[in-house]
């Protein structure tokens, strides 16, 4: 009887309409849940002649409702988010200890010129002498606690660089197994869309690490690879990444595929680790080698003034300063045999109280330096400092301009996201009246069509 098949096929497809949308309702909280809707068609008829009506209705499939487009603005906000991110904490740091009173060089410079210009009254007082020691110690200690702090920033860097790589390998791996899961499934004739959602909330978090192109394959699976077309994942299979140390202190990427090998480069690489990269090349270790440049520099022309002139006592001055680029937090030290007789002020060994190298040493305030991050042409060394800091704070206010506009448009993706993928409840609430309504109603038919076979077969007796 068609009455009754078709109120059957319509109560069958009620009940999966209405366990799509409970399953949507349940899950109304779930971060990444994409919801579902059973996608109804009409049974064509199949018996001959006009009056044949149709044969009911059918749940061709469950639609996901998941926009590639949408996806894929996730992915690339989610790692340009990743890259400036990561990166302000470093910025932040260096540049408040480097405009710090406490801890300048500006400052530090400032006192030890002031030493050597008190000393100028009385170029053979002992005290006079010392105080242009103590604060040469203490401009040194600020050169080497800079110096430490960004040598300190690369060991983080090193550090965080090596975690950011576990889990990019660990992640990819992941999207692999799923891949594998989802094909099986769909051979299966399972609903892979748990599987679907559980992959692209690992894609997500796999492009907040690094930039990634991702391509979804007609048998479901899914290929991602690396902003600068390396593959990361095809199929069931991984890439891996691994970091090697040069000699330099600096570290290279290496990426193996099936037997390929490839060394990455890290321009344009995006995520966590491009941010890491680009912050390491192009703000911290042009810092660090300008400041180990001012240092050299400044210790240099010291030593050489000083090392030309004659100390109280006669004898031939000696070196202030020990400069030693690899040192470490010991960049810039005194030289272990300097004492305030020493001190070669005079230009004249029988004149103690001569003070002509000791101008020299006060005019040095004007001295030219050429530091690589501030380019080829020399700045003066009581201004390198404020040239250095306001790089480094323009390279800031540039990171945290780039970070609120890929915040700003990482919401708005999430939002987009969610308008196509999100479950609605006022929607659902809707949807769940309806297909009740439909089901109690195929179930009146059904009533309706037993109670006309009964009918018919009580006429018939």
């Amino acid at each position: 009887m068609n009455l009754l098949d078709n109120a059957l096929s319509g109560s069958l497809a009620a009940k999966a309409a209405l366990s799509a949308t409970g399953q949507n309702i349940a899950n109304v909280a779930t971060a990444g849940y994409t919801r579902q809707q059973a996608l109804l068609v009409t049974a064509a008829a199949s018996a001959s002649g006009t009056n044949s009506a149709g044969n009911g209705v059918t749940v061709s499939s469950l639609i996901r409702f998941s926009d590639s487009y949408t996806s894929q603005q996730m992915w690339r906000s989610a790692a340009n988010l990743g890259q400036y991110d990561v990166t302000q904490p470093y910025l932040t740091q260096v540049e408040q200890v480097m405009g710090d009173d406490t801890s300048n060089l500006s400052n530090g410079l400032d006192d030890f010129f002031s030493a050597l210009n008190a000393a100028s009254v009385d170029p053979t007082s002992t005290p006079l002498r010392q105080q242009v020691i103590t604060s040469a110690q203490s401009l040194a200690q600020r050169f080497d606690n800079l110096n430490g702090v960004m040598a300190n920033q690369l060991a983080s860097l090193n550090q965080q660089r090596s975690s950011t790589v576990g889990q990019i390998n660990s992640l990819s791996s992941d999207v692999a197994a799923l891949n594998q899961q989802i094909a099986s499934a769909k051979a299966s004739g399972v609903n892979t869309s748990s599987l679907v959602d559980a992959r692209d909330q690992k894609t997500d978090a796999l492009a907040k690490l690094v930039g990634v192109q991702v391509v979804d394959q007609p048998d479901g699976s899914r290929s991602i690879s690396l902003a600068s077309g390396q593959p990361l994942v095809a199929s069931a299979r991984a890439a891996t990444l691994t970091i090697q140390g040069q000699s330099n202190g600096s570290q290279t990427l290496k990426l193996d595929f099936a037997k390929e090998s490839f060394t990455i480069t890290s321009a344009g690489m995006g995520g966590q680790l491009g941010g890491l990269n680009a912050y390491e090349q192009n703000v911290l270790s042009p810092l660090k080698q300008s400041i180990a440049e001012m240092a050299g520099q400044l210790s240099s022309a010291v030593n050489a003034t000083l090392s030309s002139g004659f100390g109280t006592t006669g004898t031939a001055g000696g070196p202030l300063f020990v400069f030693n680029p690899a040192g470490g937090t010991s960049m810039l030290t005194l030289d272990a045999n300097v004492q305030a007789g020493t001190l070669g002020f005079s230009s004249d060994i029988t004149k103690p109280g001569n003070s002509d190298k000791l101008q020299t040493l006060i005019g040095l305030d004007k001295l030219s330096v050429t530091l690589s991050s501030l380019g080829t042409s020399p700045v003066l060394l009581s201004d390198a400092n404020v040239q250095l800091l306001g790089n480094l704070g323009t390279a800031s206010q540039r990171n945290q301009a780039s970070l609120a506009t890929a915040q700003t448009v990482r919401d708005q993706s999430e939002t987009n996201w969610k308008s196509i993928s999100g479950v609605n409840s006022d929607e659902e609430a809707v949807n769940l009246v309806q297909y009740q309504q439909m089901y109690q109603a195929n179930m009146k038919v059904i009533a309706v069509a037993g109670a006309l076979f009964d009918a018919t077969i009580a006429m018939m007796g």
